[in-house]
């Protein structure tokens, strides 16, 4: 049986969903959802997580109508404006993934001042992915390979898994013990596609804005249940743990 897991990762998926079903704009979906995240951090700070990682703003959505999109920056700003302060007295150390070019400088700013402001404190570490897709952080990792290997500093067999984990966003950090999806669909959506090797995957069928510590409680029975292998056979991790 797995222990709780320590890096929790989540598609939060069924905003437009949610708030069409009441009928609603898709708007209200999404301010909706900002609430769900709050409580959604809270618990994961209270069960003692170590990370927890959100995927908040895909680099697929650019695709979306552009008032909508320009609506979704709005509201990631005014939520920086709300919610970091009551992060930084909660301990949370707040992190951005993705391509922050794409982002606009305001925005880019305000990222920046909000890692800059928690990045001494000690409790749960929340990333938040933004304009993030896994392809595109593969791309970017190669591309920093092959830069230092043009440039003489890496021989073609320096190259190995521990070097390319190293140049992807969430270099340093763990990768996610579960992740966790809502909405509905059973696809991880080019999220952490490297990073999500041994993941555990727990989808349910609740939009993003009814996600409730309960549901939590019932993605973290879930992981508690599996047996986490990584390659080996369950004798050997029976031997491993009798050792």
């Amino acid at each position: 049986m797995a222990d709780s897991p320590q890096h929790v990762a989540i598609i939060m998926d069924g905003n437009g969903r949610w708030a069409r079903s009441r009928g609603l704009p898709r708007p209200a979906g999404h301010r909706a959802s900002i609430k769900v995240v709050r409580r959604i951090v809270e618990e994961c700070a209270n069960r003692k997580v170590g990370y927890l990682t959100l995927f908040a703003f895909s680099s697929e959505n650019w695709r979306r109508p552009p008032d909508e999109v320009g609506m979704l920056m709005n509201l990631f700003l005014d939520a920086l404006e709300r919610e970091v302060a009551d992060l930084h007295r909660n301990q949370v150390r707040l992190g951005f993934i993705g391509d922050r070019g794409l982002l606009g400088a305001e925005l880019g700013r305000r990222m920046q001042s909000a890692e800059r402001l928690t990045e001494g404190n000690s409790g749960l570490r929340l990333i938040v992915a933004m304009a993030y897709g896994g392809r595109w952080d593969m791309t970017q990792a190669c591309r920093s390979i092959a830069a230092d290997a043009a440039a003489g500093a890496l021989a073609a067999q320096d190259i190995d898994e521990a070097l390319i984990t190293e140049r992807l966003a969430l270099a340093g950090i763990p990768d996610p013990d579960l992740l966790i999806r809502t909405g509905g669909e059973r696809r991880i959506s080019n999220f952490l596609l490297w990073n999500l090797a041994y993941t555990e995957l727990y989808f349910c069928d609740e939009l993003w804005p009814e996600f409730s510590p309960a549901h939590l409680d019932a993605a973290f029975e879930f992981f508690t249940r599996r047996e986490r292998r990584f390659g080996k056979t369950s004798g050997q991790l029976a031997a491993q743990a009798d050792g």
